[in-house]
């Protein structure tokens, strides 16, 4: 142990703080890097679809149609829900962050105490214990054997042992050991100040629905782009309209074009996900972890802290024959009494021997993951030994025997031995006599058999992965349900492939190494598994950040917290169905919404090209080209029951259907066939209603309301077929669809301003005669695109609740 231990600085006073603070030498980056209300402001905007529909709207407004620039309310809409949401989501993961942040101990006039990261100031005295995070760059100045794990910013696994003077940099974190650093660089000088600013900022980047989705929009770019050349020309220059019509014409063509409410619909869907996992004191740290928990189907968890409570109790101190036991807990004591950062094995100890006995430590060995074992010198009084027995001693030896026949009924196990050699000694542990095996009691959470019921129920794996005596660990295991015969971890192969099968074929494993953990994690990604690793100490840190998705403790180290995409605030194991179940209704309704604002896009470009071709082909036959059918304010109405309200209520709703992958096929096996369909029945249904060029006013209307008759009824019907399975909420949703195209084609003021005329009883009939063939076709291809694809269809189900065992 290091003459610094023994002498303590006492850090700064709080006069010094102050003037430091004043002079701008404060830790002032964010706890969180959420984007500021000015920055969601500017971003819900100023985007490209609000670009678009804005210099659309301002044609419009240009031909003195103001009905016809309705359109532009969904600028308002997009820009005003969005802002309305992300600003919810920020305010709900700013307060969690503040519960949730890592809080270092800083020493001022003497006394130490808990800060927040923001109030470090330059020359802080910072102490440091196993798991602690390192929130600012330093430099050591005491230490006990501390040894730092630096990989999260070498990448480097092996842990650093730190002397006094040695460099400390941000972002880093204490395997083992404990010290003291001064704070040479704060805020935005300190090494991974500007990283973590970037990695903690609410974002919907790096995930599979909105890479797909922007994968879709250039393809509809592209699309876009020749389909509103071709209408353009038509409208101008081959239809043979004044100026005015022609350009509602071709703002009207585009207009449906666009998928305005696809990526809107996407954040709110994400935005209130995290807003109602918020409420379950669970924090998204990334939000498409939400979407990628979802997808998962292994779950390695951790004994201790998630399937067991954290909390420990000493069942039984059982000395070795002929020992003293007295002595044995003079001796524990002693050991709980010197630990400077006990854990829980350690808490339970000192509970329960709260006399220390004041003996002078000559050497301490810190506990660490890899060796399982800690220990202090006391000079006269011996050397002490506290860690696993089936490591300390040979597997052989009767202590062992007791050892592992006490862990079978779940109880965890510590030898306490004495050693001939120091615990600093490289030789250490040197010849071990054990003196007294400590059983401790850990208790199984209550709502662990439910959540694994529920994981299994979904088709999800689940691997227990603990640093305890394996048969301790089986023993839990098997009473939570779990089959399969508890693995030694030190009898895994190396080799890759083999570890993989290991792996993949056992569930319960014990004596796992840091190192081994995320071998684990990356040998079940290895055959094509979507994994996720739940943790709460420092010897998960390497897992936890391999894995796809990490979900840390709230309760555990501040490295676990910080490289975990989910803090499960309330240290509840039972939190993380709810965390799927919010994922599987985010993927399942974005997927319901793609396929309505996808089949509009399609039926629209088709809709273009058909009207453009027929113009380009009129220039060489010499018969009369065919005008756009609708004016902006139809287009607008047509997406009003069809896409817009049922796409926000669809876009909330609950939803439990499995995350599935091939999101962007999935979307377009329904939106093409049915646009296609739309957009060929509409042309028909038109071509048969225009009366020619010089055809009145009214038989004008009367055409376009008949191809809009048309239009609607398929597209209230591809409605109908992505809200399946029916409930009666959907049910509602549909009547109210149909109600609502009712009444604007049936009350006189509805029909007068938004330009209908269904009073043509043949044009209305060979609307509704057309639209029910549609309906027939698109109903046709849905099922046989399941067909094709062995995909079951139900019409009806119940209503999932999410997150629930079903």
């Amino acid at each position: 142990m290091s003459v610094e231990m023994d002498k303590r600085e006492s850090g700064l006073t709080e006069a010094q703080v102050a003037q430091l603070r004043s002079e701008g030498k404060s830790n002032d980056v964010p706890a969180r890097a959420s984007r500021s209300v000015k920055d969601i402001v500017r971003g819900n905007v100023f985007t490209r679809i609000n670009a678009i529909l804005g210099v659309l709207l301002l044609i419009v407004l240009s031909t003195g149609s103001i009905v016809d620039g309705m359109f532009g309310l969904l600028i308002v809409a997009n820009s005003g829900i969005g802002i309305i949401q992300e600003i919810r989501a920020k305010k709900t993961l700013d307060e969690l962050a503040i519960v949730g942040q890592s809080k270092p101990v800083v020493r001022r006039d003497g006394v130490a105490r808990e800060v927040a990261p923001d109030e470090v100031v330059l020359g802080d005295v910072i102490e440091l214990g196993p798991g602690d995070q390192i929130v600012v760059d330093g430099e050591i100045i005491e230490t006990a054997s501390l040894e730092v794990d630096e990989s999260l910013l070498t990448g480097e696994a092996d842990a650093v042992h730190k002397t006094t003077g040695a460099q400390v940099l941000s972002g880093s974190f204490v395997v083992s050991g404990s010290g003291a650093y001064r704070a040479t660089k704060v805020g935005r000088d300190a090494y991974a100040a500007r990283l973590a600013e970037e990695a903690s900022k609410f974002t919907l980047v790096h995930s599979e629905l909105r890479s797909g989705i922007d994968k879709i929009l250039k393809f509809i770019t592209y699309l876009m782009i020749p389909a509103g050349a071709l209408i353009i020309y038509n409208q101008l220059f081959s239809s043979g309209q004044s100026l005015g019509p022609a350009l509602n014409g071709m703002v009207a063509a585009l207009v449906p074009m666009v998928p305005e409410g696809l990526v809107l619909m996407t954040s709110i869907a994400f935005a209130v996900g995290v807003i109602r996992l918020g409420q379950r004191q669970c924090l998204v740290q990334e939000l498409p972890a939400i979407e990628g928990l979802a997808r998962v189907d292994v779950v390695c968890a951790d004994k201790t802290g998630t399937l067991t409570e954290n909390g420990m109790r000493l069942s039984e101190l059982r000395v070795v024959e002929d020992g003293d036991g007295a002595l044995m807990a003079q001796v524990l004591a002693a050991l709980a009494h010197d630990d400077p950062r006990p854990n829980a094995s350690v808490l339970a100890i000192a509970e329960a021997f709260p006399d220390d006995p004041n003996w002078t430590e000559t050497a301490v060995a810190p506990f660490s993951s890899a060796k399982k074992w800690s220990g202090l010198s006391y000079g006269e009084h011996g050397n002490w030994l506290l860690g696993a027995p089936d490591v300390l001693l040979e597997p052989e030896s009767d202590i062992a025997r007791q050892a592992e026949e006490v862990g079978s009924a779940g109880l965890r196990v510590l030898l306490l031995a004495s050693s001939d050699l120091p615990v600093d000694d490289d030789s250490a542990p040197g010849v071990v006599t054990p003196r007294a095996l400590v059983v401790l009691e850990q208790k199984v959470r209550t709502d662990a058999r439910s959540t694994l019921d529920y994981f299994a129920s979904q088709s999800v794996a689940v691997k227990v992965i603990s640093g305890d005596n394996a048969v301790s660990v089986g023993a839990v295991a098997g009473s939570l349900g779990l089959a399969g015969s508890p693995i030694d971890a030190r009898t895994l192969p190396e080799d890759t492939d083999q570890l993989a099968d290991t792996v993949e074929n056992s569930t319960t494993f014990g004596r796992v190494r840091p190192d081994q953990k995320r071998q684990m994690v990356g040998a079940l990604q290895s055959r094509g598994h979507t994994v996720a690793m739940t943790g709460d100490g420092v010897n998960d840190v390497l897992a936890l950040k391999d894995a796809d998705i990490g979900v840390a403790m709230g309760s555990g180290s501040a490295a676990t917290r910080a490289v975990a995409q989910i803090v499960l605030l309330d240290n509840k194991f039972a939190t993380l169905p709810y965390v799927v179940g919010e994922g599987r209704r985010v993927i399942g309704n974005i997927e319901r919404v793609s396929n309505l604002f996808l089949t509009k896009t399609v039926y629209s470009v088709l809709l273009a090209f058909l009207i453009g071709i027929s113009g380009v082909l009129s220039q060489v036959f010499h018969f009369e080209p065919l005008p756009y059918p609708f004016l902006p304010r139809h287009v607008t109405i047509a997406a009003w029951f069809t896409i817009g309200i049922p796409a926000f209520v669809l876009s909330l709703a609950p939803n439990n259907e499995r995350a599935r992958t091939g999101f962007v096929p999935r979307v377009m096996r329904l939106a093409v066939p049915s646009g296609l369909i739309v957009g060929t029945a509409t042309f028909v249904s038109y071509l048969l209603a225009y009366q020619g060029p010089n055809a009145t006013e009214a038989q004008v209307t009367q055409a376009s309301t008949t191809a809009l008759i048309t239009l609607i009824m398929i597209a209230v019907w591809v409605l109908a077929v992505v809200a399946r399975p029916y409930v009666w909420w959907k049910i509602v949703l549909l009547a109210g669809s149909v109600l609502g195209y009712l009444l604007l084609f049936t009350i006189p003021f509805c029909r007068t301003f938004f330009k209908l005329d269904p009073s043509n009883i043949a044009m209305t009939t060979t609307a509704i005669v057309i639209g029910a063939v549609g309906i027939v076709a698109v109903e046709a291809a849905w099922w046989i695109s399941a067909a094709l694809h062995g995909e079951k269809r139900r019409l009806f189900g119940a209503m999932p609740v999410a997150g629930s065992a079903q």
